[in-house]
């Protein structure tokens, strides 16, 4: 059975890749593993991560994918990686890679973690209780403002192809306001407004009614 991730393991996953490395790789962090480390969510047994080279050609990607499976072997924590993210779900990343936390220096892998309001998208977007949990206690945390969030999540909305998936995502955010929005930012926290601002930003125009 997989180990369940905590920042110890994290470390020492990247710590074991990178002796296996030998260029600067660029690594930044979301899902689970993201979450531990920005609001020690639930456990995980897997890490999800972009991976991005300096110098990027077709050996590096071998070399990288020997190094994984060496690792996995090693700690028995799964991976699963991307040279882009966003192409894993329906509702558009954006410029993700512009907007990531510091994390870590591990030889030759500089390790970032996904900002809380970008990581959201995939939480938000897949919309299960443990992510509703995970979103909680991250903003609550990482002290992130509703409006920067809504601003985000209209954006996605914005920079998404049309899919049903929009319309389930734009449901979603404003259950969450709803529900959620005054145990993370008090009891002033206005729902409403706050509904009309995501909105504003996302332009009602663009979703499936």
């Amino acid at each position: 059975m997989p180990p369940s991730l905590n920042r110890r393991l994290i470390n020492r996953f990247f710590e074991l890749l990178s002796k296996e490395l030998d260029q600067d790789t660029r690594v930044v962090l979301t899902g689970a593993a993201a979450g531990n480390i920005l609001g020690e969510v639930r456990p995980s047994s897997d890490i999800d991560f972009a991976v991005r080279f300096v110098r990027s050609n077709p050996q590096s990607w071998e070399k990288f994918e020997k190094a994984i499976r060496n690792t996995i072997q090693l700690t028995g924590i799964n991976a699963n990686y991307a040279e882009d993210i966003d192409r894993w779900g329906l509702v558009s990343l954006m410029d993700y890679l512009k907007h990531t936390l510091p994390y870590q220096r591990f030889g030759v892998i500089k390790v970032e973690i996904l900002a809380p309001a970008y990581w959201s998208i995939g939480k938000m977007t897949r919309y299960l209780e443990p992510d509703i949990r995970d979103m909680v206690r991250v903003f609550k945390k990482q002290k992130v403002p509703c409006l920067e969030l809504v601003r985000i999540w209209g954006l996605a909305l914005k920079k998404s192809p049309q899919s049903m998936a929009l319309f389930q995502f734009r449901k979603q955010v404003e259950d969450f306001l709803k529900h959620y929005g005054r145990s993370i930012w008090g009891k002033n926290f206005d729902a409403v407004k706050t509904v009309q601002s995501f909105h504003k930003e996302m332009g009602l125009k663009t979703i499936l009614e």
